[in-house]
């Protein structure tokens, strides 16, 4: 590689750094993300500086061609961003779930004229232990242990049907 190329390279590396390093500063990019790009970048930037590192390591590791290397370290790099922006999207689609739940409960409830639900007004409370019908052990099968009378679809003042227990 010219020493031309490698300059322009290192330019551009230096410059997407700091552009980087400037938005995690803002707030505008998680330091957790940024690191990533931040490695990758500077062994970028090594293999740049050093082009007889790239040589060694292709020895090293009996690829024949640096820049099949290169294709193949960048292809395992992508999937491990895909794999961990999907488990992060997988948490924060199960956060918003659980929250948007909770939103509807407090909101239920402020609805109610003595802060009560409704499915727990004095019709549903038959239960001889004073828990209210709709929260049997047949209504209990929410994965979060939310009774079903807290459901969204409840959410709008519809009481849920009585057990006959």
């Amino acid at each position: 590689m010219s020493l031309k190329i490698q300059i322009i390279v290192a330019v551009l590396i230096v410059t997407a750094l700091a552009g980087i390093a400037n938005m995690v500063r803002k707030g505008t990019l998680d330091i957790k993300f940024a690191l990533s790009w931040i490695m990758v970048g500077g062994m970028v930037l090594i293999l740049d500086l050093f082009p007889g590192s790239m040589s060694y390591l292709v020895h090293l590791l009996g690829i024949e061609l640096p820049v099949n290397m290169m294709f193949f370290f960048g292809f395992c790099f992508t999937l491990f961003l895909v794999f961990t922006l999907t488990v992060k999207v997988s948490r924060q689609s199960e956060q918003i779930k659980r929250l948007t739940q909770e939103v509807g409960l407090l909101e239920e409830r402020m609805a109610s004229p003595a802060g009560i639900p409704l499915c727990h007004s004095a019709k549903n409370m038959k239960h001889p232990a004073g828990i209210p019908a709709c929260h049997s052990a047949k209504n209990m099968k929410h994965p979060a242990g939310i009774p079903a009378c807290h459901s969204a679809k409840n959410m709008k003042g519809e009481n849920i049907k009585e057990d006959d227990e």
